[in-house]
């Protein structure tokens, strides 16, 4: 198939681009070039542009359609608004068979319940306007790319991490090495309250394996769906996992673990409040019947205990990106004593 990947060089879409090329797909790649953690694939053919200009976005492709070219695929990762679709509608309503959107699965509305999260489940997030922004992206396309004779079908992927990604709670996006680094020097652990929430990860190869089977899936039109897996570990659960695969026995993992409530994390880092209030701090547990309908082959084939060694094995293998975030680190000392000290005070 010829497929062109709006992005290709971050977590998911480079594994996307690996396993296009890997299917031997023709696959060409818009992006600004500027990253050094995925570089773009030998054999795809790049496209320089800002992905989120449109002026550059219609430029770019009116080039393409004086060519001629066309794609049976156009994958969106770089659309974080609904202005951002609605340009894409127009630029690609004649250059492709179906637009797949990259959307979120944090735009859901939170319960205070057990609840099996459906794709029909209400898309109300008051805490979080990143994903308030990927659910209005998600109506635009159902408003009009029907009217503009463009076949859609919009992908909602959770947590998902892989080689460059280690999946902490917060504060450590940017620098996810931090957190091992404090766990191998035996520093506080921070969880988030009592670590038992439950939260879905997926390796960001199981996600590309499945965004590339919904392509050319007819049954996929006009569908949003879920891609994660079915293993909802506790964030004490994600953390030991983290903590073994960098070399630490139990007995120093519990040792080094600091219960805190989300409020102090948020009043800690008040930049993750949307992150934490509105995502994190509830249980994620997802309804995956309808991926399995669609794509009756597929399998989240990688348990997070093995992922996450492969993980830390990349990180070991790229100096570059053990890189410790000292703000960070200090906050999450500066939390861990506070906490240590009110748990001594409480046992007087």
């Amino acid at each position: 198939m010829r497929i062109l990947i709006v992005g290709g060089t971050g977590l998911i879409s480079s594994a996307l681009a690996r396993y296009c090329t890997a299917q031997g797909d023709q696959l060409t790649l818009i992006n600004r070039g500027r990253t050094k953690v995925a570089p773009p694939l030998t054999g795809a053919h790049v496209l320089h542009a800002d992905a989120t200009d449109a002026t550059a976005m219609r430029s770019l492709m009116h080039g393409a359609r004086l060519r001629g070219e066309r794609w049976d695929a156009v994958v969106q990762f770089v659309a974080f608004g609904p202005d951002h679709v609605h340009d894409d509608v127009v630029t690609f309503a004649s250059l492709t068979d179906r637009y797949v959107l990259i959307a979120t699965a944090a735009a859901y509305s939170s319960y205070e319940r057990a609840h099996l999260l459906r794709e029909d489940a209400p898309q109300h997030n008051p805490w979080w306007q990143y994903a308030r922004d990927k659910a209005e992206a998600e109506q635009v396309l159902h408003d009009e790319a029907t009217a503009a004779s463009l076949e859609y079908t919009i992908v909602r992927p959770a947590h998902t991490y892989g080689d460059s990604k280690i999946p902490g709670y917060t504060g450590v996006s940017r620098h996810p090495w931090t957190l091992v680094d404090r766990m191998r020097r035996g520093a506080d652990i921070i969880i988030p309250g009592d670590g038992t929430a439950a939260w879905t990860l997926t390796h960001a190869s199981d996600v590309a394996s499945a965004i590339r089977g919904l392509i050319d899936t007819p049954a996929a039109a006009g569908r949003a769906v879920h891609v994660t897996s079915n293993e909802a570990l506790t964030w004490t659960g994600i953390h030991r996992h983290i903590a073994h695969a960098a070399g630490l026995s139990d007995a120093r993992f519990e040792d080094q673990v600091v219960h805190i409530p989300s409020d102090a994390l948020v009043a800690a880092f008040p930049s993750q409040a949307g992150s934490i209030y509105g995502d994190k701090m509830h249980s994620a547990v997802y309804d995956t019947s309808l991926i399995h309908q669609l794509l009756p082959h597929w399998q989240a084939e990688t348990p997070f205990a093995e992922g996450i060694e492969r993980t830390i094995a990349a990180f070991e293998a790229n100096p570059s990106w053990r890189t410790v975030d000292q703000d960070t680190d200090t906050a999450f000392d500066r939390l861990g004593q506070i906490y240590r000290d009110a748990l001594a005070a409480a046992r007087q």
